[in-house]
């Protein structure tokens, strides 16, 4: 118990991952994860800060929430972090439209964007919407514009749901990249300005805050690149040799 004392010395916030940590989704909606709810009740009770920090983007912020809300969480959409509103804004400042290959899950937090005579392509988690229609017309979009820009929802290579592992997001990026010849632009974790993000909507530093996943590159290693502590749960999309 001492070690653990030192460890989490100082810190003054936690970051909770929601798929994998709080719960497995599935068509039905998904199942709590034994003791999340738990869990997420005591931290609220102690003096710590809490944020939910998401890649989430099959679902808009509120559908997400009013989810876990049902299954017993204790969570406000003013307590999430999600790659979905962080990227709608960053279109809005960079006068930005664009081709959206996204789940219709989250298209409404797009709704107030220009999408005529796109000039970017967003990507987002798209499920069954990854056909190879659509990636070619993303593709098509891209290799069209002089100065092309692919912005990414998150990089994640998979996750868990109950009805087991599901490919993510970061595969299909990957696909594009190589295809086009550019980098993407990652809103969600593991950018750094992602992370920031979360720490100022939660009002504490880098170092006073601990990020909790079932990633290790996406959670751990994108949290302690930007100075934080981070703990990895063995649930979730954990693999003893990943």
């Amino acid at each position: 118990m001492a070690a653990w004392g030192e460890r989490l010395a100082g810190v003054r916030g936690v970051l909770l991952d929601i798929s994998g940590v709080l719960y497995d989704g599935g068509e039905d909606g998904g199942t709590p994860i034994p003791g999340s709810v738990e869990a997420v009740a005591r931290l609220k009770l102690s003096k710590l800060k809490v944020r939910f920090c998401t890649n989430d983007s099959q679902k808009s912020r509120r559908d997400l929430v009013g989810l876990l809300q049902r299954q017993g969480f204790d969570i406000s959409e003013g307590e999430v972090t999600s790659p979905a509103p962080a990227t709608s804004l960053i279109l809005k400042e960079r006068g930005l439209r664009p081709h959206l290959l996204i789940h219709d899950g989250v298209r409404s937090e797009f709704d107030q964007i220009d999408t005529s005579n796109p000039n970017c392509v967003v990507i987002a988690d798209a499920g069954e919407g990854f056909s190879y229609q659509n990636m070619n017309e993303a593709f098509r979009v891209l290799m069209d514009l002089e100065k092309p820009v692919l912005i990414s929802l998150g990089k994640g290579r998979y996750y868990k749901e109950t009805s087991g592992l599901m490919l993510d997001v970061g595969a299909y990026m990957k696909a594009l990249e190589y295809a086009c010849g550019i980098e993407a632009e990652v809103v969600g974790k593991p950018s750094p300005e992602y992370f920031q993000l979360a720490l100022k909507e939660m009002g504490v530093e880098a170092h006073e805050a601990i990020m909790i996943g079932d990633d290790i590159m996406g959670d751990i290693g994108g949290a302690q690149r930007c100075g934080m502590r981070a703990l990895q749960v063995r649930t979730g999309k954990f693999r003893s040799q990943t």
